[in-house]
Parts: structure tokens; sequence; C-alpha cells
């Protein structure tokens, strides 16, 4: 490949929206990836956003990235099948607790640092718009994002809503209202946190006795962000039925914008045609006797250490481009 893959821009602001023809596609992303590669299903969203994707210039991050819309993924939780990508090395325990932080109500990088995730290092010190914020509290501030809203989210008489805890009891009692429902995302308060949601809106449904998923995500940087979000997906009804005695089913994803950013093109290429391990990953967490959520949301409770991975194995470690 050459110095100006994956495609010469002298001017990038003029370029907002660029189709790709056939020809172009082919020789840009196609004609690189090795035939006859298994393809999982995180791997065929991969390839998915070469085949299909447009060419969009994206103002926040100052960079063109290929864009698809609309794209779903299921997991079978209640089989045990652990989404774990095995085409470059996963980091679960990080993916799991990046979400246990906000369960927790998170506000601070130092925080999420302290229980082995660093995910949001950062956002809460690179990004410009919210370095020069007049409501970032100084180095590690995340702000009202994620972990706030879910803890705290702002009613109209100033109290604060504990959706987590809501949602929690009512699904402790058996009552699906079908408003079991968990967002992140509050307009109101954008600029009061580094980051808009991405994965932002998780509804759990109660049918017999199986609990289900479903989760919107407005955008997914699907290199980085998306091996993150299945394990996050899977934890979560995972451990939201087992801590409230009921039976977890089936888990679903809704990506209205997956994309792959033009510094990120060619290390996807090597991870597609890296040929996956099977997929034979197991999850295993703290029996029922103590996995509770009291344990969970205590901090002195649920750590790293007490999730185990079984039979998991990976190519070598892919670090892709990341976008502030």
């Amino acid at each position: 490949m050459d110095s100006n893959f994956p495609y010469p821009i002298n001017n990038p602001s003029a370029l907002k929206f660029k189709p790709l023809s056939g020809e172009e596609r082919h020789e840009r992303f196609l004609k690189h990836l090795s035939p006859g590669v298994t393809r999982t299903q995180y791997t065929t969203l991969l390839e998915r956003i070469f085949r299909e994707g447009e060419l969009v210039y994206n103002e926040r991050t100052k960079k063109h990235c290929l864009v698809i819309l609309s794209h779903r993924m299921e997991y079978d939780v209640g089989a045990g099948h652990f989404p774990l990508d095995s085409t470059r090395k996963s980091y679960p325990k990080s993916a799991i607790f990046e979400m246990v932080g906000y369960w927790r109500g998170y506000e601070w990088a130092s925080q999420f640092r302290n229980i082995g995730v660093k995910t949001w290092d950062a956002n809460a010190n690179e990004t410009e718009a919210w370095l020069n914020s007049p409501y970032r509290k100084g180095e590690d501030h995340i702000g009202r994002a994620y972990g706030a809203q879910l803890r705290r989210w702002k009613g109209h008489d100033g109290k604060e809503i504990d959706q987590l805890m809501s949602v929690y009891e009512r699904i402790r009692s058996g009552k699906d209202d079908r408003g079991l429902i968990m967002t992140f995302y509050n307009p109101g308060e954008f600029e009061l946190g580094a980051l808009r949601p991405c994965l932002h809106t998780h509804q759990f449904s109660i049918l017999g006795d199986g609990l289900h998923l479903e989760s919107q995500q407005r955008s997914n940087d699907t290199p980085n962000g998306q091996n993150f979000n299945q394990i996050q997906i899977f934890w979560s009804l995972y451990t939201m039925a087992a801590i409230t005695g009921l039976k977890p089913k089936k888990a679903v994803q809704n990506i209205v914008n997956a994309h792959i950013y033009e510094d990120q093109f060619e290390t996807v290429i090597e991870q597609l045609n890296n040929e996956p391990f099977e997929e034979k990953a197991k999850l295993i967490l703290p029996d029922a006797s103590t996995y509770t959520m009291d344990y969970i949301l205590d901090e002195n409770g649920f750590k790293p250490s007490d999730v185990v991975i079984e039979g998991y194995e990976s190519h070598r470690a892919i670090k892709h481009a990341f976008s502030a």
C-alpha cells in the first residue's frame, strides 16, 4: 500500500462526503483482504464497512472515516457465548470494569484507573473542547457523562434519579412495565461532560423467567469501541439476570453509525486477515452468594481478580489509532 493509502486528501475540510466507486473501493481496501478467512459477527461488521461505507469528514475529530448506517448485533447470553474477538488480543476485564464504573457513577478518569481501566484518560485530558470548558473541574474530570447520568439524573424538581437502582428493583420484583430503561443520553447536560454517550441506552425486558436486553448506540468507533461494547452488553444482561434471580436470554445491539477512521484502515486490514480462533471463551464470575448488587457497587467489593476468562486464544495485540 502506498503512502497515500487509504485516500489522498490535500484539503480535508473540503471533502465532506464522497461515495466510493467499486474500482476505488477495490483498490483502496478489498484487494488487500485475504480470501478464505473466516468471519465472525464482529469482523463481518468491519468488512461491511469496507464494502459499503461512504467516506465522510468528521468535524469533531478532524478526520475522514468510512461510515455505514444501521447494523444489528445479537448475543446469546443464555447459551454462554461470550463475544471475545480473537483476531487481535482483547481486554475483557477493562471492558467489564468500564461498565462497572458507570454503574458506580464515576465522574473521574482516576476512579476508572483505580479499577484497571484507562479508556477515559484521553477524553478527560486531551479533548480540546472539554479542556476549554468552564465545567471541567481539573485533570481527569469526566463530568456528568455516563455514570453521573445513570446514578444521578437531575429531575425537573432538582432531585436526583438513580436509574440503575430503579430498574434493578423493578426487575427483582418481576415487574416489567415496558420501561426498564437506563439511559446516559441527556441533551440538557451535554456541555457538562467530556463526551456525549455512544452506547447510550439499555432496555431490559422480562418474559417468563427470562431477562432480555436491547441496547442502542448512536456512534461506534468499530475497531476500538465495538470489542468493548459487545462485552459490556453481554456482561450487563448476564449480571442483571444473576442478581435478580432470572435467566439471561438474548441481547441485541442496534448501531446507528458504525465507522472506521482513515488512520485505522491499515491496522483493520491486518486484523481482518487474521483467521479467528475457535469461539470457546467462557466468562466466570463470583457465585450467587457473593455476586450481588451491593458487592458490585462496593469500591472494596467486585474487582478484576474476581473475573476469570477460560478458553480464550487470540492473535497478538493490534493498536488501532484512537480519536479523542
